[in-house]
């Protein structure tokens, strides 16, 4: 029976179980102050949600074109370029490259405003450079899912309008060259001519020399350059006004030039044919929005009141008992 209370006694005058029972009991006793800190902050709480902007996140998922969007664009390559042409997947890799670009543009563009704008751009899946995925925070739902689908409509075209310069550009450079190798071919063509009239006229002044007249010869593909004056002086004439009025004669290559000159002048892309992404998922409509968030906030206001409340309660009475043995 000694043994029993003695052991009561020793836990009744333990500090730590003390200090903690006394504790509790001033925070049970400091309960309507405890109470009243935890009722300001989560009243403050209500009046942060109500009136601070809402941040809603709008997303959207992005590949390159498909082979139909970007056709009268590759199209065109493949006139302008023939075989030298980049192939369908090099054109769709590096429209989306293009569009990528100007969308990180863009983004970077609209968080140096004044009033900043998150749009963002990245890989969807890590370690691969397509799909993209790319977001826009709004004030609200619709309005981020309007706005993104905007943003990427306006990339989409300031890109078809990029590469329709580009494509006119290069136009531009190649009809000046097939014009330069046009006129070099008539060049070579009108040269050819021109020899070929000195060389009859040169045949023609030893006919008239040794007074030939007539052909002296009956096999005209047997005649070289130095037999040509057996054909006779006039014969040579006849030749000389033939030449003299027979068209420049050009080669297969030269009236490839002029279809390929032909079909490169005819060329016209309208930018609004020219698409540079396919959409894998359209910017959706979000049905949690990013912030404010209702339930955490409150749970955090009421924990962050209670702490001051009892801190408050704590301390006053620490106060108070320091106060009473200054006494």
């Amino acid at each position: 029976m000694t043994h029993n209370n003695n052991n009561v006694v020793s836990r009744s005058n333990d500090p730590e179980q003390i200090d903690l029972i006394d504790l509790v009991l001033q925070l049970w006793r400091g309960k309507w102050v405890i109470g009243a800190f935890i009722a300001v902050f989560i009243m403050l709480a209500l009046a942060y949600i109500m009136l601070a902007k809402e941040k809603w996140t709008s997303t959207a998922i992005i590949s390159q074109p498909d082979a139909a969007q970007i056709a009268t664009y590759s199209n065109a390559l493949n006139i302008l370029y023939g075989g030298a042409a980049p192939s369908m997947l090099d054109i769709q890799t590096r429209a989306i490259g293009r569009f990528n670009s100007a969308f990180s543009a863009l983004s970077q563009a609209l968080n140096n405003q004044e009033v900043p704008e998150k749009l963002t751009i990245e890989a969807a899946v890590k370690g691969q450079s397509l799909p993209l995925s790319v977001s826009y925070v709004g004030e609200s739902a619709e309005a981020a899912q309007k706005q993104l689908a905007q943003y990427i409509q306006i990339v989409d075209e300031q890109t078809a309008k990029e590469l329709s310069l580009d494509l006119k550009d290069n136009i531009k450079q190649q009809i000046t060259t097939l014009n330069d190798s046009l006129q070099n071919q008539e060049k070579v063509s009108q040269e050819q001519k021109d020899l070929r009239m000195k060389q009859i006229g040169e045949a023609l002044k030893f006919a008239e020399a040794a007074k030939i007249t007539t052909p002296k010869i009956q096999q005209t593909q047997d005649v070289t350059q130095e037999t040509m004056f057996l054909l006779g002086s006039e014969a040579l004439n006849s030749m000389i006004q033939h030449e003299a009025t027979r068209p420049l004669v050009f080669s297969g290559a030269y009236y490839q030039t002029k279809q390929n000159l032909l079909d490169i002048q005819n060329l016209n892309v309208n930018p609004d044919t020219i698409h540079v992404y396919r959409y894998v998922m359209k910017p959706d409509l979000p049905i949690r929005r990013d912030s404010p968030k209702k339930g955490i906030t409150l749970i955090l206001a009421t924990l962050l009141g209670g702490i001051i409340g009892s801190g408050v309660v704590l301390g006053r009475n620490a106060l108070r008992n320091y106060q009473r043995r200054e006494i």
